[in-house]
């Protein structure tokens, strides 16, 4: 059986992190996947981070399920071809800067009169209106304007970033739910195909939780408060004896009582002021001193483990090789081993979320450059001497 997106297929116009990212997750689970790439270069993601014989480790893993076509948008025999692709369409997913595609005859209009039910999600820093629509912008402008990075980091010190794309991944994600309203939309003949509009920034300040009110109503500005969880008490991260550190999560009612009569301390388990969390908020410094005093007494594993005893939710921070090593990760095929092209096994991140019925699949990693040109443009009617002619000419690759 097919993945559930099995029948649609996807146009992919943009290059590094956001608008691949939100393409892969569709072909994961059976999107048909044409990523338009320039000729000679390619997307530049396949020289970013590590390489492998000259190829980004990134790169298979970004482009996995996907056809890679070389297409020479500077061509009218380009432009002409990613339309008869999106004639046939039902997604096609961009991240260049607003008003680029129209220069290049592209645009919604155009593409939407060719194909009314075609879908088209448009990933760009700050949107396609307002009076920052224009500027250039990456994920790490979408973090810092987002409310994220000003939030991150030491009580005392610097904003912080996390050490991913963030702000990419988080517009990616909103693209494709985007992607999959509408698509249910025309599926179920309620309406035609719309535009997706997809802002790094929105999509960083839409996980900001109650950040706008606290600070309209109360005037509250939440500040960097290094691992623990501003009014959420206690929930934070704990030097132990061996030197390592453990997340506990103890805020629930329930679960600090339990937490308090592991680490020796009835007397705060059952004091009314700190029944509730709103009551532990205020004293959220002594209670960290508290469970601080037990945690760096005892060994990260012995803690660990008294905690799960307990009931209490905690865990070691991983680094990539815990990752790897770990039983649960293997378990639940989240660590798939596969072959690069020239015969070198790796393992590569599994497939989120998991489906009972209609599972994703890895068919194949990410492609050589224009590796699908010719079979593409084959589907779309090209005869063979029509192809080598848009070769010849430079239109494709």
């Amino acid at each position: 059986m097919g993945g559930p997106l099995q029948g649609i297929r996807v146009v992919e116009i943009g290059t590094l992190i956001a608008a691949p990212f939100a393409a892969r997750l569709m072909a994961e689970f059976g999107a048909d996947v044409i990523k338009i790439e320039a000729p000679e270069t390619g997307d530049p993601l396949r020289k970013w981070r590590k390489l492998h014989e000259g190829t980004s480790l990134w790169w298979y893993l970004q482009s996995r399920n996907k056809k890679s076509v070389c297409v020479n948008l500077k061509s009218a025999d380009g432009v002409e071809i990613v339309k008869r692709l999106a004639a046939d369409a039902d997604v096609v997913i961009e991240n260049l800067r607003p008003g680029a595609l129209e220069k290049l005859g592209l645009g919604w209009d155009v593409l939407h009169a060719i194909n009314p039910k075609l879908t088209m999600v448009r990933i760009s820093g700050y949107g396609q209106s307002g009076p920052y629509r224009d500027r250039p912008g990456f994920g790490a402008i979408g973090e810092a304007m987002g409310g994220i990075r000003y939030t991150t980091g030491e009580v005392d010190g610097a904003p912080a970033r996390v050490g991913v794309s963030l702000g990419d991944s988080l517009a990616s994600l909103h693209g494709v739910i985007g992607a999959l309203m509408s698509l249910l939309r025309v599926k179920t003949g309620q309406g035609k195909g719309q535009v997706v509009d997809v802002s790094l920034v929105e999509s960083v300040f839409n996980l900001m939780e109650s950040l706008v009110p606290e600070y309209d109503l109360l005037g509250h500005v939440r500040e960097r408060s290094g691992g623990a969880l501003p009014g959420i008490a206690p929930s934070n991260t704990y030097r132990t004896e061996d030197d390592g550190y453990v997340v506990i999560a103890g805020n629930s009612d329930p679960i600090f009582k339990r937490l308090m009569h592991l680490i020796g301390r009835p007397d705060l388990a059952d004091d009314p002021a700190l029944a509730h969390n709103d009551g532990r908020a205020k004293q959220c410094a002594m209670l960290d001193q508290a469970i601080t005093a037990w945690t760096s007494h005892h060994a990260t594993e012995d803690v660990l483990a008294a905690l799960e005893r307990a009931e209490v939710p905690a865990g070691r921070i991983y680094s990539v090789a815990d990752i790897v090593a770990d039983p649960h990760y293997q378990a639940r095929d989240m660590l798939l081993q596969t072959q690069l092209p020239g015969g070198a096994p790796v393992k590569m991140p599994g497939i989120v979320p998991k489906l009972s019925d209609t599972p994703g699949e890895v068919r194949w990693q990410g492609p050589s450059l224009g590796e699908h040109t010719g079979s593409v443009l084959s589907e779309l009617g090209f005869a063979n001497e029509d192809i080598e002619r848009l070769r010849r000419e430079g239109a494709v690759q």
